[in-house]
């Protein structure tokens, strides 16, 4: 069910990057985006009012006739209360009002914040009855974290277990809160952690000039970091991949492609001095968003990465006669390669990663090329 969810998921971030520059109104994203989301992904019928109640109404204290935006039922009981704001709003507590009230009155235990996008989800941790005002999970469909796909499919309706939600939402809501923190912290370091991890490489005292000097070597030591982990685990991959094909009985043409890719290979690498090429986590995110769509066809394990200086190569099998696309993103304008039945490649200018997902039939019919 996680791997349904995670392609439903795909799919609505597909959409998100093709219509949300045309989307002006919360109906509208409610219409484009949150119905999608309650069907698609959560698997609730939003044309049935026994499971999906659009703009829920319960008098609340001298607040009559006050409204949310969804309802969903389960067992003849409110489960989940949903209010929606405007795609690519910002989601801030102050703008969820109606659900704190409404969550105080009726049966829902789990109360959704979202703008199409990004959806936060609250519960009752810190005060029986009352929503709390950190959510315990969020998730942004642009920008999808796996880790936590099986957490979402808990809210789905085959699989709704809200004793298991509630117990892991503790959990969640601080390591999601950790992982926020350390996000800002990778981004722009602030003066505690600068200090922190000064003293345990630097005796001096921790002067304004010393700060200045190793914020900055903060910052990079972070990212180099995180460089280092992401290519270790890809050549980790990489590497248990090369031993099966080593392993495996091959047909002599094989073999012989096999030796002409590892010739390739070998010429790529001398004439582009690879020592110098650095990846970048952009194009890993890349690579990852053009694995996800091929999946489709073949098995994840066959979709490889070569970088090169001038561009992030994904083949198809790791041999260079299989281009199924490149990602340009040694200049300061973007572009994806997308390929022919030729092996003709157009380059297609794009802004961000989730433009790539608008591509994915050409990237799916690049596969089938190859047979």
């Amino acid at each position: 069910m996680s791997t349904e969810i995670t392609e439903r998921l795909n799919s609505l971030a597909a959409k998100l990057g093709q219509q949300r520059g045309s989307i002006e109104t919360e109906e509208a994203t409610k219409n484009a985006f949150v119905m999608p989301f309650i069907s698609l992904v959560l698997g609730y019928d939003v044309f049935n009012p026994n499971e999906v109640v659009p703009e829920f109404t319960a008098d609340v204290g001298t607040k009559r006739g006050e409204k949310v935006d969804y309802a969903i039922v389960k067992d003849g009981a409110v489960q989940i209360l949903i209010e929606c704001k405007h795609v690519g709003a910002p989601l801030n507590i102050k703008h969820a009002s109606q659900l704190f009230r409404y969550f105080a009155t009726t049966s829902a235990r789990i109360a959704v914040l979202t703008n199409g996008d990004e959806y936060h989800f609250f519960t009752d941790l810190d005060a029986p009855n009352k929503m709390d005002e950190k959510p315990f999970l969020v998730i942004q469909v642009s920008d999808l974290d796996s880790a936590l796909i099986p957490e979402l499919n808990k809210l789905a309706k085959d699989a709704f277990d809200l004793d298991s939600i509630i117990s892991a939402a503790e959990e969640l809501k601080y390591v999601g809160e950790f992982k926020r923190v350390l996000a800002a912290q990778f981004s722009e370091p602030d003066t505690d952690w600068v200090k922190f991890l000064t003293a345990r490489v630097y005796e001096g005292s921790f002067t304004q000039k010393v700060r200045d000097q190793f914020s900055g070597l903060v910052t990079k030591a972070m990212k180099q970091f995180l460089n280092d982990r992401v290519n270790d685990r890809l050549k980790a991959a990489l590497g248990g991949q090369a031993m099966q094909n080593d392993n495996a009985s091959v047909s002599s043409s094989d073999a012989s492609e096999h030796v002409a890719t590892a010739s390739a290979r070998s010429a790529v690498d001398s004439s582009e001095g690879r020592d110098d090429i650095e990846t970048t986590l952009e194009e890993l995110e890349g690579f990852q968003i053009v694995r996800a769509i091929a999946c489709s066809e073949v098995t994840p394990s066959r979709i490889a990465q070569r970088d090169n200086k001038t561009y992030f190569g994904i083949l198809l099998d790791d041999n260079n006669r299989k281009p199924i696309a490149r990602l340009w993103f040694n200049t300061g304008q973007k572009y994806l390669g997308l390929f022919d039945e030729e092996k003709n490649e157009t380059r297609v200018p794009i802004e961000s990663l989730d433009e790539i997902y608008q591509h994915a039939e050409q990237i799916r019919a690049t596969v089938g090329y190859y047979g």
